[in-house]
């Protein structure tokens, strides 16, 4: 079923998080990269808004979260990803190896969206998953090779994924 709902929610949260995330990509990247990370960032505000916007006239029609079982289970693995996210990034922290932070993030959000897809029937989350770890995964393989922050890695990749999803939602929205 289509939840047009959903979709513009998908614009709102997936633009907003790629929003955040190209502004933890600001944390040393390469200098020439700025202008480019600062474009992206004011794309993905720009499509956060939109999507708001549409959810808000959108907010009476029926999302996946309308079942309480959904619901349940969307709020657990959310907790879940909060929890262990917090305590991965505190022990690597105390571990003096905080240029793993943002990867760790990004694995664990990814990671969460596997047991969203059942919460939205929606099996791009899948991919999505896929993306973001991979995205963790090559942040910190690549940023000892480039000289940059492994967030700033982890930041643009994380950012361009959620923002190209974010304009799926929109693109479903308006297909439907």
């Amino acid at each position: 079923m289509d939840y047009i709902r959903d979709y513009t929610m998908y614009a709102a949260i997936f633009g907003m998080f790629s929003f955040s995330w190209f502004g933890w990509a600001q944390e040393r990247p390469r200098a020439n990269w700025r202008i480019y990370i600062g474009i992206a960032s004011g794309i993905a505000l720009l499509v956060c808004l939109l999507g708001v916007y549409l959810s808000i006239n959108n907010w009476n029609e029926p999302s996946a979260l309308s079942d309480n079982t959904s619901f349940t289970v969307y709020l657990i693995t959310v907790f879940i990803e909060f929890f262990v996210a917090g305590a991965g990034a505190f022990i690597i922290i105390r571990k003096k190896v905080k240029e793993y932070v943002a990867p760790w993030i990004a694995f664990i959000v990814g990671i969460h969206f596997i047991s969203l897809v059942s919460v939205f029937d929606d099996s791009s989350l899948y991919v999505l998953a896929a993306l973001l770890v991979a995205v963790s995964i090559f942040a910190v393989i690549a940023a000892p090779k480039l000289q940059v922050a492994s967030s700033a890695i982890t930041g643009i990749g994380s950012g361009t994924v959620l923002l190209c999803f974010a304009i799926l939602g929109l693109v479903r929205y308006f297909s439907v």
